[in-house]
Protein backbone atom coordinates (compact mmCIF):
# COMPACT_ATOMS: atom_id res chain seq x y z
CA UNK A 1 0.00 0.00 0.00
CA UNK A 2 1.20 3.22 -0.51
CA UNK A 3 0.17 6.49 1.18
CA UNK A 4 0.45 9.83 -0.56
CA UNK A 5 1.75 12.65 1.82
CA UNK A 6 -0.81 15.28 2.18
CA UNK A 7 -0.32 19.63 2.61
CA UNK A 8 -1.65 19.32 6.25
CA UNK A 9 1.67 17.13 7.18
CA UNK A 10 -0.21 13.74 7.15
CA UNK A 11 -0.58 10.91 5.10
CA UNK A 12 -3.64 9.88 3.06
CA UNK A 13 -4.73 6.54 0.68
CA UNK A 14 -5.07 7.45 -2.79
CA UNK A 15 -7.09 4.71 -4.22
CA UNK A 16 -10.15 2.76 -2.85
CA UNK A 17 -7.91 -0.46 -2.14
CA UNK A 18 -5.51 1.17 -0.47
CA UNK A 19 -8.44 3.10 1.23
CA UNK A 20 -9.89 -0.09 2.61
CA UNK A 21 -6.03 -1.24 3.42
CA UNK A 22 -5.65 1.84 5.39
CA UNK A 23 -9.50 1.76 7.37
CA UNK A 24 -8.95 -2.08 8.40
CA UNK A 25 -5.31 -0.94 9.65
CA UNK A 26 -6.48 2.16 12.00
CA UNK A 27 -9.72 -0.19 12.95
CA UNK A 28 -7.06 -2.20 14.92
CA UNK A 29 -5.76 0.95 16.48
CA UNK A 30 -6.61 1.89 20.07
CA UNK A 31 -5.52 5.31 19.05
CA UNK A 32 -8.87 6.03 17.08
CA UNK A 33 -11.94 6.80 18.61
CA UNK A 34 -14.06 4.05 20.17
CA UNK A 35 -16.77 4.39 18.04
CA UNK A 36 -14.54 3.56 15.12
CA UNK A 37 -12.59 0.65 16.37
CA UNK A 38 -13.30 -2.65 14.65
CA UNK A 39 -15.27 -0.81 12.09
CA UNK A 40 -13.33 -0.41 9.43
CA UNK A 41 -16.14 0.21 6.89
CA UNK A 42 -17.31 3.07 9.64
CA UNK A 43 -13.54 4.38 9.08
CA UNK A 44 -13.55 4.92 5.30
CA UNK A 45 -16.68 6.49 5.17
CA UNK A 46 -15.57 8.94 7.69
CA UNK A 47 -12.15 9.47 6.13
CA UNK A 48 -13.54 9.91 2.35
CA UNK A 49 -16.15 12.53 4.16
CA UNK A 50 -13.43 14.01 6.16
CA UNK A 51 -11.44 14.30 2.77
CA UNK A 52 -14.71 16.12 0.75
CA UNK A 53 -14.53 18.90 3.38
CA UNK A 54 -11.23 19.33 3.86
CA UNK A 55 -10.14 17.21 6.67
CA UNK A 56 -6.91 15.29 7.02
CA UNK A 57 -7.80 11.49 7.75
CA UNK A 58 -6.85 11.72 11.84
CA UNK A 59 -8.84 14.68 11.71
CA UNK A 60 -11.95 13.20 10.01
CA UNK A 61 -11.89 10.51 12.67
CA UNK A 62 -11.57 12.75 15.57
CA UNK A 63 -14.10 15.34 14.89
CA UNK A 64 -16.79 13.45 12.37
CA UNK A 65 -19.78 11.19 14.47
CA UNK A 66 -22.69 9.34 13.64
CA UNK A 67 -24.93 10.11 16.54
CA UNK A 68 -28.50 8.65 16.76
CA UNK A 69 -27.87 7.97 13.13
CA UNK A 70 -27.25 10.98 11.80
CA UNK A 71 -23.67 11.93 10.53
CA UNK A 72 -22.02 15.03 12.15
CA UNK A 73 -19.13 16.73 13.11
CA UNK A 74 -18.39 18.87 16.25
CA UNK A 75 -19.10 22.67 16.74
CA UNK A 76 -15.79 23.56 16.79
CA UNK A 77 -14.45 21.78 13.77
CA UNK A 78 -17.27 23.07 12.08
CA UNK A 79 -16.03 26.78 12.71
CA UNK A 80 -12.22 25.85 11.13
CA UNK A 81 -13.97 24.08 8.22
CA UNK A 82 -15.73 27.25 7.64
CA UNK A 83 -13.55 29.86 9.32
CA UNK A 84 -10.61 28.46 6.68
CA UNK A 85 -13.09 28.45 3.57
CA UNK A 86 -11.81 31.39 1.00
CA UNK A 87 -15.72 31.68 0.47
CA UNK A 88 -16.22 32.78 4.36
CA UNK A 89 -15.96 36.71 5.50
CA UNK A 90 -16.32 36.74 8.81
CA UNK A 91 -18.65 34.87 11.90
CA UNK A 92 -19.43 36.88 14.88
CA UNK A 93 -20.73 34.99 18.04
CA UNK A 94 -22.11 36.91 21.38
CA UNK A 95 -24.80 37.05 23.43
CA UNK A 96 -28.12 39.29 23.44
CA UNK A 97 -29.78 39.84 27.23
CA UNK A 98 -27.40 38.12 29.61
CA UNK A 99 -28.87 38.46 32.95
CA UNK A 100 -32.22 38.12 31.99
CA UNK A 101 -34.62 35.20 32.24
CA UNK A 102 -34.07 35.49 28.45
CA UNK A 103 -30.35 35.07 26.78
CA UNK A 104 -30.26 34.81 23.67
CA UNK A 105 -26.83 33.34 21.76
CA UNK A 106 -26.63 34.57 18.65
CA UNK A 107 -24.63 33.86 15.18
CA UNK A 108 -23.87 35.95 12.45
CA UNK A 109 -22.16 34.34 9.57
CA UNK A 110 -20.94 36.38 6.70
CA UNK A 111 -20.17 35.04 3.41
CA UNK A 112 -18.18 36.80 0.56
CA UNK A 113 -20.89 38.62 -1.96
CA UNK A 114 -24.16 37.77 0.30
CA UNK A 115 -26.04 38.89 2.81
CA UNK A 116 -25.19 38.01 6.70
CA UNK A 117 -26.97 35.18 7.80
CA UNK A 118 -28.17 35.94 11.52
CA UNK A 119 -29.59 33.28 13.76
CA UNK A 120 -30.66 33.75 17.22
CA UNK A 121 -31.23 30.97 19.89
CA UNK A 122 -32.62 31.75 23.52
CA UNK A 123 -33.80 30.40 26.43
CA UNK A 124 -37.82 29.96 25.26
CA UNK A 125 -36.48 28.31 21.95
CA UNK A 126 -34.70 25.70 24.28
CA UNK A 127 -37.42 25.21 26.10
CA UNK A 128 -40.07 24.84 23.45
CA UNK A 129 -37.36 22.38 22.07
CA UNK A 130 -37.52 20.63 25.48
CA UNK A 131 -33.56 21.12 25.89
CA UNK A 132 -33.62 23.40 28.42
CA UNK A 133 -32.93 21.83 32.22
CA UNK A 134 -32.24 18.50 30.16
CA UNK A 135 -29.92 16.30 31.97
CA UNK A 136 -26.32 16.43 30.37
CA UNK A 137 -24.30 19.27 29.03
CA UNK A 138 -27.97 21.75 28.34
CA UNK A 139 -27.46 21.24 32.65
CA UNK A 140 -23.97 21.64 33.04
CA UNK A 141 -22.91 23.99 30.20
CA UNK A 142 -26.44 25.61 28.72
CA UNK A 143 -24.51 29.06 27.45
CA UNK A 144 -22.22 26.62 25.34
CA UNK A 145 -25.13 24.66 24.54
CA UNK A 146 -26.99 27.48 23.20
CA UNK A 147 -24.41 29.01 21.13
CA UNK A 148 -23.32 25.95 19.15
CA UNK A 149 -26.94 25.47 18.51
CA UNK A 150 -26.94 28.92 16.90
CA UNK A 151 -23.48 28.40 15.36
CA UNK A 152 -25.20 25.26 14.13
CA UNK A 153 -27.78 27.14 12.34
CA UNK A 154 -26.16 29.75 11.17
CA UNK A 155 -23.12 27.91 9.57
CA UNK A 156 -25.47 25.92 7.87
CA UNK A 157 -27.94 28.15 6.17
CA UNK A 158 -25.03 30.35 4.91
CA UNK A 159 -22.12 27.48 4.11
CA UNK A 160 -23.80 24.22 3.07
CA UNK A 161 -21.61 23.56 0.09
CA UNK A 162 -18.62 23.69 2.93
CA UNK A 163 -20.14 21.38 5.61
CA UNK A 164 -21.93 19.03 3.10
CA UNK A 165 -25.16 18.95 4.68
CA UNK A 166 -23.29 17.67 8.03
CA UNK A 167 -25.22 19.14 11.41
CA UNK A 168 -23.58 19.46 14.76
CA UNK A 169 -22.92 17.00 17.08
CA UNK A 170 -24.09 19.26 20.06
CA UNK A 171 -27.57 19.33 17.97
CA UNK A 172 -27.33 15.42 16.83
CA UNK A 173 -27.37 14.45 20.27
CA UNK A 174 -30.43 16.42 21.24
CA UNK A 175 -32.03 14.50 19.03
CA UNK A 176 -34.20 11.32 20.10
CA UNK A 177 -33.20 7.84 18.29
CA UNK A 178 -35.40 7.55 15.45
CA UNK A 179 -38.14 4.73 15.78
CA UNK A 180 -37.21 2.09 13.40
CA UNK A 181 -39.65 1.17 10.82
CA UNK A 182 -41.50 -2.39 11.26
CA UNK A 183 -39.67 -4.46 8.73
CA UNK A 184 -42.45 -6.87 6.93
CA UNK A 185 -42.45 -10.44 8.31
CA UNK A 186 -39.58 -12.02 7.33
CA UNK A 187 -37.68 -15.58 8.22
CA UNK A 188 -34.58 -15.75 10.42
CA UNK A 189 -32.34 -16.39 7.15
CA UNK A 190 -32.49 -13.65 4.60
CA UNK A 191 -32.25 -16.36 1.77
CA UNK A 192 -35.40 -18.39 2.48
CA UNK A 193 -36.69 -15.15 1.23
CA UNK A 194 -35.55 -16.09 -2.36
CA UNK A 195 -38.36 -18.14 -4.55
CA UNK A 196 -39.37 -18.84 -7.43
CA UNK A 197 -42.25 -20.63 -9.14
CA UNK A 198 -39.41 -23.72 -10.61
CA UNK A 199 -36.40 -23.77 -8.41
CA UNK A 200 -33.15 -25.11 -9.63
CA UNK A 201 -31.67 -27.71 -7.53
CA UNK A 202 -27.84 -27.79 -7.15
CA UNK A 203 -26.50 -29.66 -4.83
CA UNK A 204 -29.92 -30.97 -3.00
CA UNK A 205 -30.27 -27.30 -2.53
CA UNK A 206 -32.95 -24.65 -4.48
CA UNK A 207 -31.00 -21.65 -5.74
CA UNK A 208 -33.00 -19.41 -7.75
CA UNK A 209 -30.75 -18.25 -10.74
CA UNK A 210 -33.14 -15.67 -12.41
CA UNK A 211 -35.89 -13.39 -10.65
CA UNK A 212 -39.21 -13.39 -12.18
CA UNK A 213 -40.01 -9.61 -13.34
CA UNK A 214 -43.42 -8.19 -11.28
CA UNK A 215 -46.49 -7.99 -12.82
CA UNK A 216 -48.03 -4.62 -13.02
CA UNK A 217 -51.46 -6.53 -12.31
CA UNK A 218 -50.58 -8.17 -8.82
CA UNK A 219 -52.11 -5.74 -7.05
CA UNK A 220 -49.27 -5.15 -4.43
CA UNK A 221 -49.66 -1.49 -2.92
CA UNK A 222 -46.29 0.11 -3.73
CA UNK A 223 -44.84 1.02 -0.29
CA UNK A 224 -43.97 4.49 0.35
CA UNK A 225 -40.62 5.18 1.34
CA UNK A 226 -37.34 3.51 0.48
CA UNK A 227 -38.41 -0.25 0.10
CA UNK A 228 -35.46 -2.65 0.73
CA UNK A 229 -36.08 -5.71 -2.33
CA UNK A 230 -35.52 -8.72 -1.90
CA UNK A 231 -35.34 -11.49 -5.18
CA UNK A 232 -38.29 -12.98 -5.91
CA UNK A 233 -39.99 -11.31 -3.01
CA UNK A 234 -43.74 -10.19 -3.73
CA UNK A 235 -43.22 -7.55 -0.71
CA UNK A 236 -40.30 -5.87 0.12
CA UNK A 237 -37.79 -6.89 2.61
CA UNK A 238 -38.48 -3.42 4.70
CA UNK A 239 -39.37 -0.12 4.20
CA UNK A 240 -37.48 3.05 5.63
CA UNK A 241 -38.04 6.67 5.42
CA UNK A 242 -34.84 7.86 5.72
CA UNK A 243 -32.04 7.28 2.94
CA UNK A 244 -29.71 6.45 5.43
CA UNK A 245 -31.63 4.02 7.04
CA UNK A 246 -32.17 2.13 3.79
CA UNK A 247 -28.16 1.82 3.07
CA UNK A 248 -27.62 0.31 6.90
CA UNK A 249 -30.68 -1.74 6.25
CA UNK A 250 -29.18 -3.06 3.06
CA UNK A 251 -25.55 -3.65 4.41
CA UNK A 252 -27.09 -5.30 7.23
CA UNK A 253 -29.01 -7.83 4.83
CA UNK A 254 -26.19 -8.37 2.77
CA UNK A 255 -23.90 -9.32 5.37
CA UNK A 256 -26.44 -11.60 6.42
CA UNK A 257 -26.65 -13.15 3.78
CA UNK A 258 -22.77 -13.69 2.93
CA UNK A 259 -22.52 -15.19 6.54
CA UNK A 260 -25.15 -17.76 6.06
CA UNK A 261 -22.79 -20.46 6.51
CA UNK A 262 -25.44 -23.42 5.79
CA UNK A 263 -26.19 -22.41 1.99
CA UNK A 264 -23.35 -22.99 -0.94
CA UNK A 265 -20.75 -19.83 -1.26
CA UNK A 266 -21.67 -20.54 -4.84
CA UNK A 267 -25.76 -19.91 -3.97
CA UNK A 268 -24.86 -16.88 -1.61
CA UNK A 269 -22.62 -14.87 -4.46
CA UNK A 270 -25.98 -15.23 -6.95
CA UNK A 271 -28.16 -13.68 -4.02
CA UNK A 272 -25.30 -10.99 -2.90
CA UNK A 273 -25.25 -10.13 -6.88
CA UNK A 274 -29.48 -10.17 -7.17
CA UNK A 275 -29.94 -8.27 -4.46
CA UNK A 276 -27.55 -5.39 -5.69
CA UNK A 277 -29.01 -5.49 -9.20
CA UNK A 278 -32.62 -5.32 -7.77
CA UNK A 279 -31.41 -2.11 -5.37
CA UNK A 280 -29.39 -0.66 -8.11
CA UNK A 281 -31.82 1.91 -8.32
CA UNK A 282 -31.52 2.93 -4.43
CA UNK A 283 -27.81 2.68 -4.46
CA UNK A 284 -27.91 5.65 -6.88
CA UNK A 285 -29.62 7.89 -4.65
CA UNK A 286 -27.36 7.53 -2.08
CA UNK A 287 -24.68 9.73 -1.47
CA UNK A 288 -21.67 9.33 -2.68
CA UNK A 289 -19.71 7.96 0.17
CA UNK A 290 -21.91 5.77 0.72
CA UNK A 291 -21.84 3.86 -2.49
CA UNK A 292 -18.43 3.98 -2.04
CA UNK A 293 -18.93 1.83 1.00
CA UNK A 294 -21.75 0.02 -0.59
CA UNK A 295 -18.89 -1.38 -3.33
CA UNK A 296 -16.06 -1.92 -1.09
CA UNK A 297 -17.90 -4.17 1.21
CA UNK A 298 -19.80 -6.12 -2.01
CA UNK A 299 -16.47 -6.46 -3.64
CA UNK A 300 -14.77 -7.80 -0.18
CA UNK A 301 -17.78 -10.29 0.47
CA UNK A 302 -17.67 -11.65 -3.50
CA UNK A 303 -14.29 -12.00 -2.99
CA UNK A 304 -13.99 -13.82 0.15
CA UNK A 305 -16.98 -16.39 -0.96
CA UNK A 306 -14.97 -16.88 -4.25
CA UNK A 307 -12.00 -18.06 -2.15
CA UNK A 308 -14.34 -20.41 0.08
CA UNK A 309 -15.02 -22.37 -3.01
CA UNK A 310 -11.56 -22.92 -3.67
Amino acid sequence: MQLTTTNQRGFAPTTLTEAIQFSEMLSNSNMVPKAYQGKPQDILVCVQWGMEMGLAPMQALQNIAVINGKPSVYGDAMMALVQASPVCDDVEEYFEGEGTPNPVAVCIASRKGRKPVTVKFSVEDAKRAGLWAKQGPWTAYPKRMMQMRARGFALRDAFPDVLKGLISVEEANDYPDEAKPRPVAKPANPLDMVTMPEPVAIDSVEVVLEVEPKSEATGVVEPSGFALLVPGGQQPYSVHQEINEWAAAYEDLADKTARAGKRPARERMTVLKQLRELNEDTIQQVDSVMRIRHSANYTQRIKALGASQG
